[in-house]
């Protein structure tokens, strides 16, 4: 049987400052095709090209990348400064409809640093645009220098609500994470569960209350060493789980007689 589709939410970029595109990392696409066992399938998130109906009867479950441009902050009801950084409206039209419709219908997604966030201000949250500026915050940025390895090695503790998804998942009440963000959660959107701190206290691991499909998501990024890492790997194999099952209730679905 062929497997199911994950859509894996691409960014917009520059090629050599003159070329547009849209691009995904690759990580990403090894997460999604050699630990969750689907098929990846990159998505250009621009409602000139597509659109949320489309992108929920193609795909399967949908894979919500980080990028370097936030969601605006319009988006949740604040003015834009030159800490918010860049943006990507195209994106924003896309990705925010996508997680509230899939919410509804209970189609498998997870969130991964921006992807975390568009969750939360799809909710109706909102963010802080630098969590560094904020007093007794940890600097969860990027390291500007290093190899690959370093600049996704772990740095900090996530405390996990005991009992929660995550905490059942990972079987511990800590786990270690990287950290490459600048921005992050300030009030959490109706029905975001916040299940893990960092130990500043920066939301980093949130579930939708109640929704009827997978909605984990993280503000670290587990597509990093996914296959070996211990973290990482149930969170993409339990993604994966979410995302059959989900095809299996269509299927069921689309059998019965009207």
């Amino acid at each position: 049987m062929a497997r199911p589709v994950v859509g894996i939410i691409g960014n917009y970029l520059m090629v050599n400052d003159s070329y547009p595109a849209h691009a995904g990392g690759e990580m990403n696409t090894e997460a999604v095709s050699c630990v969750s066992d689907c098929v990846p399938l990159l998505v250009a998130p621009d409602p000139r090209f597509v659109s949320v109906d489309e992108l929920m009867e193609v795909c399967d479950g949908f894979l919500l990348t980080g990028g370097r441009p936030n969601v605006h902050p319009e988006e949740y009801g604040e003015e834009a400064t030159e800490a918010h950084g860049t943006f990507d409206r195209a994106r924003d039209a896309v990705v925010l409809p996508l997680v509230r419709a899939c919410v509804e219908r209970g189609q498998p997604f997870m969130g991964i640093c921006r992807g975390f966030q568009e969750v939360n201000v799809a909710m109706g949250g909102t963010l802080y645009p630098e969590i560094r500026d904020l007093p007794g915050r940890l600097n969860h940025r990027m390291p500007p220098d290093g190899t690959l390895e370093e600049k996704f090695a772990l740095r900090h503790k996530v405390c996990l609500t005991e009992g929660g998804c995550f905490h059942k998942l990972f079987g511990a009440a800590e786990v270690m994470t990287n950290t490459l963000h600048g921005q992050g959660i300030k009030t959490p959107g109706a029905r975001i569960v916040i299940e893990g701190l960092a130990p500043d206290g920066t939301p980093e691991a949130i579930v939708v209350k109640g929704a009827p499909g997978f909605t984990l998501s993280v503000q670290w990024h587990p597509e990093w060493d996914a296959a070996n890492d211990p973290v990482s790997r149930p969170l993409f194999e339990a993604f994966g789980d979410a995302v059959r099952d989900f095809v299996a209730r269509r299927h069921t679905r689309q059998r019965i007689p009207a």
